[in-house]
C-alpha cells in the first residue's frame, strides 16, 4: 500500500549497465543492457547480463542492476527508493579498465512535503585503471549533504553552492582546459544555485601516472578521449494540477561517461541509473 494520510507515491526508477553508440571502427548501436524499470506501484526488479562484448572494442564479464520500491517500516517515515547497478570487469580498448564499478541511489520520500533525503551509500570504483595505471579518486558521496530545510530544493543550499563551486574552480583553473569546456563551466558557475538544476559529481578529483591531464572528475587521454566519472544531476520540478502545486525531484547519476575519438569514435555510459517518484497531493 503506497497511501499514507490520503497521499499517494507513485515510484519512478531505472538503472543500465551499458549503452552507448559507436561510430569508428564501425557502426553499432550499444542496446541498453540489463535495463530495469521500476512500475509506478513499486516492488523489485532485477536484470543482470554475462560476458557482453562489442567486437574487441569494449566488453564486461558481467553486470547487474536492481531497482525497488517499498513503503518505509519505520515509524513516521514515508516511501523508499533503492536504484543499483553494478559493472565488472569492464575493459575499453584496453585503455580504461576496472574490476567492479557500483553506482546507487537511495531516496526516502517523507510523508508531508516532497524533496527526498538522498544517499549514495555503497556507490564505488574498485581498481579502476587507465593504460594500466591506477586512477586515485577523491570521492565525495556526502556532497549533496542533508535534506535542505522546509522542503526547499537542493540547488540554492549555501553549503551545496560552496562545495559545488570549488569542484568548478578545479576544473576552470587548469590551464590546458579546453576552451569549450571552461565556456561550460563558466556558464555552470553562473547559474549556480538555481533550484531547477544542480550538476556537480560525487568525484573531486581523480588523478595518477596515466596519460593525460585531468580537470576534476574528467580525464583526457590522447588518441583516446574523454572519460567523465561520477557525473551527478539533480533536477527539481514544480507542477501544478487541478489547483495544487505539486513538486518532483529527480536524481541522475553515471558512473562513466565516454567520448571517444581519434581511431575509435563514439559516445558510451557504463553504470548509469536515475530516481523521481513523486507524492501527489
Amino acid at each position: 500500500m503506497n497511501q499514507i494520510d490520503g497521499r499517494t507515491h507513485h515510484y519512478n526508477a531505472e538503472a543500465t549497465v551499458i549503452e552507448g553508440h559507436l561510430e569508428l571502427p564501425l557502426q553499432q548501436e550499444i542496446g541498453r543492457q540489463a535495463h530495469a524499470n521500476l512500475a509506478p506501484q513499486g516492488g523489485y526488479i532485477s536484470r543482470r547480463v554475462e560476458n557482453y562484448r562489442l567486437g574487441e572494442v569494449i566488453s564486461i564479464r558481467s553486470g547487474y542492476t536492481q531497482v525497488a520500491g517499498n513503503r518505509s517500516d519505520k515509524p513516521g517515515e514515508g516511501w523508499s527508493t533503492l536504484t543499483t547497478v553494478v559493472v565488472e570487469g569492464l575493459n575499453v580498448l584496453e585503455v580504461l579498465t576496472a574490476d567492479r564499478v557500483v553506482g546507487q541511489i537511495v531516496t526516502d520520500h517523507p510523508p508531508q512535503g516532497y524533496v527526498p533525503t538522498i544517499s549514495f551509500l555503497g556507490t564505488r570504483f574498485e581498481n579502476l585503471r587507465i593504460a594500466g595505471h591506477p586512477v586515485k579518486l577523491d570521492l565525495d558521496l556526502g556532497i549533496l549533504g542533508p535534506k535542505p530545510a522546509n522542503d526547499e530544493p537542493f540547488g540554492p543550499d549555501a553549503d551545496l553552492k560552496r562545495r559545488i563551486a570549488g569542484q568548478y574552480n578545479r576544473i576552470r583553473e587548469s590551464k590546458s582546459l579546453p576552451a569549450d569546456m571552461l565556456e561550460r563551466y563558466n556558464r555552470l558557475s553562473s547559474s549556480l544555485g538555481s533550484p531547477e538544476e544542480v550538476e556537480c559529481s560525487l568525484v573531486n578529483q581523480a588523478s595518477g601516472d596515466y596519460p593525460g591531464p585531468s580537470f576534476g572528475h574528467l580525464i583526457h587521454i590522447p588518441d583516446f578521449g574523454w572519460i567523465s566519472l561520477g557525473k551527478l544531476r539533480v533536477t527539481y520540478k514544480e507542477v501544478k494540477a487541478k489547483g495544487e502545486t505539486h513538486r518532483k525531484t529527480t536524481v541522475h547519476l553515471t558512473m562513466v561517461d565516454l567520448h571517444l575519438g581519434c581511431a575509435t569514435s563514439g559516445t558510451g555510459s557504463a553504470g548509469s541509473l536515475s530516481t523521481n517518484g513523486q507524492t501527489v497531493p
